[in-house]
């Protein structure tokens, strides 16, 4: 099958384009705190309230974690020829998974310091509905035709416009599948059991 027709840009306001991408992170931040909040509150394992607070922080720790790790992992030589493209050139991608992830722990970490409260029962919960970005993450991945697969035979795979003539695995839909929906339930189905635990937290 041929990729669909879709644009990168969702829209334009006062001349900027917005982009699907830009519209996943923020979705994905918003919803996850809304999640977040919803556990706090039923189990009652840190204050809800917290959660407002820490916001700005995991929001920074993606953004510039996700940036610095792109820039040390995938293409460190031609940032150190170009570094005002660290940051100018953000909106043309660069996103690294990796270091949004060490940009989350440290920024929870320094955070749970400062308002001396457990960080293990932040990472917990932030755990929870960490998924739910990465599913919409992917989804994006997957609309700017970017991060397919091998070449495949198989009728699921998809003719990318920049993929060559040949049909590729969608792995941007099987990891938004795997590490979206599937890893929400596993690791929700954990929390939901082990998170009184003596010692869990």
């Amino acid at each position: 099958m041929y990729f669909p027709d879709i644009n990168p840009t969702a829209f334009s306001l006062f001349g900027i384009k917005i982009q699907w991408y830009g519209i996943s992170y923020a979705l994905g931040i918003f919803l996850a705190l809304l999640y977040s909040k919803y556990l706090a509150k039923k189990f009652n394992s840190i204050s809800y309230k917290i959660l407002d607070d820490i916001l700005i922080w995991i929001a920074l720790g993606i953004i510039i974690g996700g940036r610095i790790g792109y820039v040390l992992f995938y293409d460190f030589m031609f940032y150190l020829q170009n570094i005002s493209l660290i940051i100018y050139g953000i909106r043309e991608g660069g996103m690294s998974f990796h270091g949004g992830i060490m940009g989350v722990i440290i920024s929870c970490l320094l955070f749970s310091k400062i308002k001396k409260i457990k960080f293990f029962a932040i990472m917990d919960i932030i755990s929870c509905s960490a998924p739910i970005g990465l599913f919409l993450g992917r989804v994006a991945n997957f609309i700017n035709s970017e991060l397919w697969g091998k070449e495949t035979t198989s009728f699921l795979g998809i003719i990318f416009p920049n993929g060559g003539p040949n049909p590729r695995h969608a792995t941007q839909l099987y990891e938004a599948f795997l590490e979206g929906i599937i890893l929400f339930i596993i690791i929700n189905i954990f929390y939901k059991k082990y998170f009184n635990k003596p010692g869990y937290t």
